[in-house]
């Protein structure tokens, strides 16, 4: 049999697994869009690649601080992740969290702003230790309390451009925010079992899988209303306008499918996706913003 030291990945692997890459990914792609959007043309250069670079680190170091955070019932929930297999120690963690979160703070206070910095310190905070140490473990409401904080990157992109909280910008923290909750349930419905093993009050846990089906399906309407958002307020045009109908409509037609089938097949293609969902709304802003098509 071979020792643990023989199979263990190699250790860069294991400290970039836990910076939660493919999520880190999609925090960046929608904080690059606020920044994007912040201006008519091309922002400015080294602002783009500063704020981008201390945004990354910084959702970095808070998701190594989850890992840190969750060790425990990550033995039932995520017995892959490099702490519960015992690849490093908490800490190594926890000075691997702290100069990828003393980087970003430097990195955004002298090349971007110092507002970009508190609101990104907020939300490094805010989900790290407000959400993961607190709200996971206290409230079936989690996610949707705690979706503020994970709603965040277009405003920290928006900022980190033109310095100022925009309306616009909070326009896409509210999609986000709304969008968290149906995108997030479908995957509690397929660990029900094991979230109720570990005693997290996730939604599924606490009022069932029919209610919380119930409750994606309504946030998925609600969804479709808030993304209509940017073309009543004239922030985007056509070509958004029709992304976000197609989209939400799709949005929908899952939350039906998982009221009708409640497998654990139907709520993994419901929460992929809702991450596909995600990404083609914001990149359908990003296009219209450059190719505006108006009536």
């Amino acid at each position: 049999m071979l020792s643990q030291a023989a199979v263990a990945p190699s250790s860069w692997k294991s400290y970039l697994e836990l910076c939660k890459p493919n999520v880190v990914a999609e925090l960046l792609f929608t904080a690059v869009v606020g920044m994007l959007l912040a201006v008519p043309g091309m922002p400015p250069l080294d602002k783009l690649v500063y704020g981008t670079i201390g945004i990354a680190l910084a959702a970095a170091s808070a998701a190594a601080i989850n890992h840190l955070i969750d060790q425990k019932i990550d033995g039932i929930l995520n017995p892959q992740r490099p702490l519960p297999q015992h690849y490093l120690k908490s800490s190594d963690v926890v000075a691997f969290a702290s100069v990828l979160g003393i980087a970003s703070m430097l990195l955004l206070i002298l090349e971007v702003n110092r507002l970009t910095a508190i609101l990104t310190f907020v939300s490094l905070f805010g989900y790290a230790i407000i959400y993961t140490l607190w709200l996971k473990r206290a409230t079936p409401q989690n996610i949707v309390i705690g979706g503020a904080f994970g709603a965040t990157p277009p405003l920290l992109g928006w900022c980190a451009i033109t310095g100022e909280v925009h309306p616009h910008a909070l326009l896409l923290v509210l999609i986000i925010f709304v969008w968290t909750p149906p995108h997030f349930w479908p995957l509690a419905i397929a660990k029900q079992e094991k979230y109720a093993l570990v005693n997290i009050p996730m939604l599924p846990v606490t009022h069932g899988a029919e209610f919380t089906r119930l409750q994606i399906l309504l946030y998925a309407v609600l969804l479709l209303v808030v993304t209509l958002l940017p073309y009543l307020t004239r922030m985007s045009g056509l070509i958004y306008l029709v992304s976000a109908l197609i989209l939400g409509v799709g949005f929908i037609y899952f939350a039906v499918l998982m009221m009708r089938n409640k497998d654990v097949k139907t709520a993994m293609r419901t929460f992929w996706y809702s991450i596909i969902y995600i990404t083609l709304l914001f990149a359908a802003l990003l296009i219209d913003h450059y190719v505006r098509l108006t009536l």
